[in-house]
């Protein structure tokens, strides 16, 4: 968020501030589940109010192991106001997409209440996976491009039905990717994103993937769903494309995460997927070098706009 224009930078760190506010008390698995809820409603009812104090987050941050994320909590009255010292129209609109998130916390909440390790609690459909998608992560591509639009992309000629359309996928892309790339983690606690109905297709069932040795029975439904994370972020980066030139600032902002999910899929596709030994993702130096990489080629459109293909191994512009 350092490199966002001022324009339009407050504005999303207030956002990203809240919500990862509500990610905390969604996560602080130490509380029961019905706190929870109630903890993440009592926020979402204070993050639509104009004004009123912050929930009672005492019970919640005890439970946390780490120091920031208790500060989250010990300070939300002071994000709360500066939410609410935002212009009313911009202030709307960072209350829409949090309310969009929670209910996608909520929903999750519900939905694996009575998942624990060694009981696991499964998606059923395609729909619910692409829902959650949405609700955490697509509507946030929505919302910086409705805040972008009203900052920075002020002209005529943009395709405002297009690039909602687009930043939709692209948060899709990046949400998609966190769940492929955490199967093994989640399953440990009971949790499984993937699709039964996916999973049937090839005869296995949510706890079979506890198995590392499964993996190679479970590549071909896995495979199609990296497949899918690629097409959304390859939506994502047409979506940065077409951002005027001059923008660098916001255009980099946009590349940055999408050539770190592309990376991550790349990993995703050669390594075993149910080692739940390790996690799979870019190492820091990797995410350097693609940052930095990013920046030198800016003055150079072809080669700045063929990263992602190069990251994903595809060959194309």
């Amino acid at each position: 968020m350092r490199v966002l224009p001022r324009a339009v930078r407050p504005q999303i760190s207030i956002a990203y501030l809240l919500a990862r506010t509500s990610d905390t008390v969604a996560d602080t698995e130490l509380v029961p589940v019905q706190s929870r809820l109630a903890a993440l409603r009592a926020l979402r009812a204070a993050i639509a109010a104009e004004n009123g104090p912050a929930p009672d987050f005492a019970g919640l941050r005890d439970g946390q192991a780490l120091a920031a994320e208790r500060i989250l909590l010990e300070r939300c009255q002071e994000s709360l106001g500066l939410l609410r010292g935002l212009e009313r129209a911009d202030g709307w609109l960072v209350r829409d997409v949090l309310d969009i998130i929670i209910s996608g916390q909520e929903l999750d909440l519900t939905r694996f209440a009575a998942a624990a390790p060694g009981r696991i609690v499964a998606l059923e459909t395609e729909e619910e996976l692409d829902d959650y998608t949405y609700r955490v992560a697509g509507c946030v591509g929505e919302f910086w491009t409705r805040m972008c639009r009203a900052h920075l992309l002020t002209g005529p000629g943009h395709d405002d039905a297009w690039l909602l359309r687009q930043g939709a996928r692209f948060g899709k892309g990046l949400q998609l990717i966190n769940i492929l790339r955490d199967l093994p983690r989640d399953l440990l606690q009971g949790r499984c994103y993937f699709p039964r109905v996916a999973l049937a297709a090839v005869d296995l069932t949510p706890a079979s993937l506890l198995l590392a040795e499964n993996e190679s029975r479970f590549r071909p439904a896995y495979d199609p769903y990296l497949e899918r994370a690629a097409g959304h972020l390859a939506a994502g980066w047409e979506y940065t494309r077409r951002l005027p030139w001059a923008e660098v600032r916001l255009r980099l902002a946009c590349a940055w995460p999408l050539l770190i999910g592309a990376g991550t899929l790349r990993k995703l596709r050669r390594e075993n997927i149910l080692d739940s030994t390790r996690r799979i993702k870019i190492s820091r130096s990797e995410s350097r070098s693609l940052i930095f990489r990013s920046i030198l080629l800016y003055p150079w459109p072809a080669a700045w706009n063929a990263q992602l293909n190069r990251e994903l191994g595809r060959q194309g512009r």
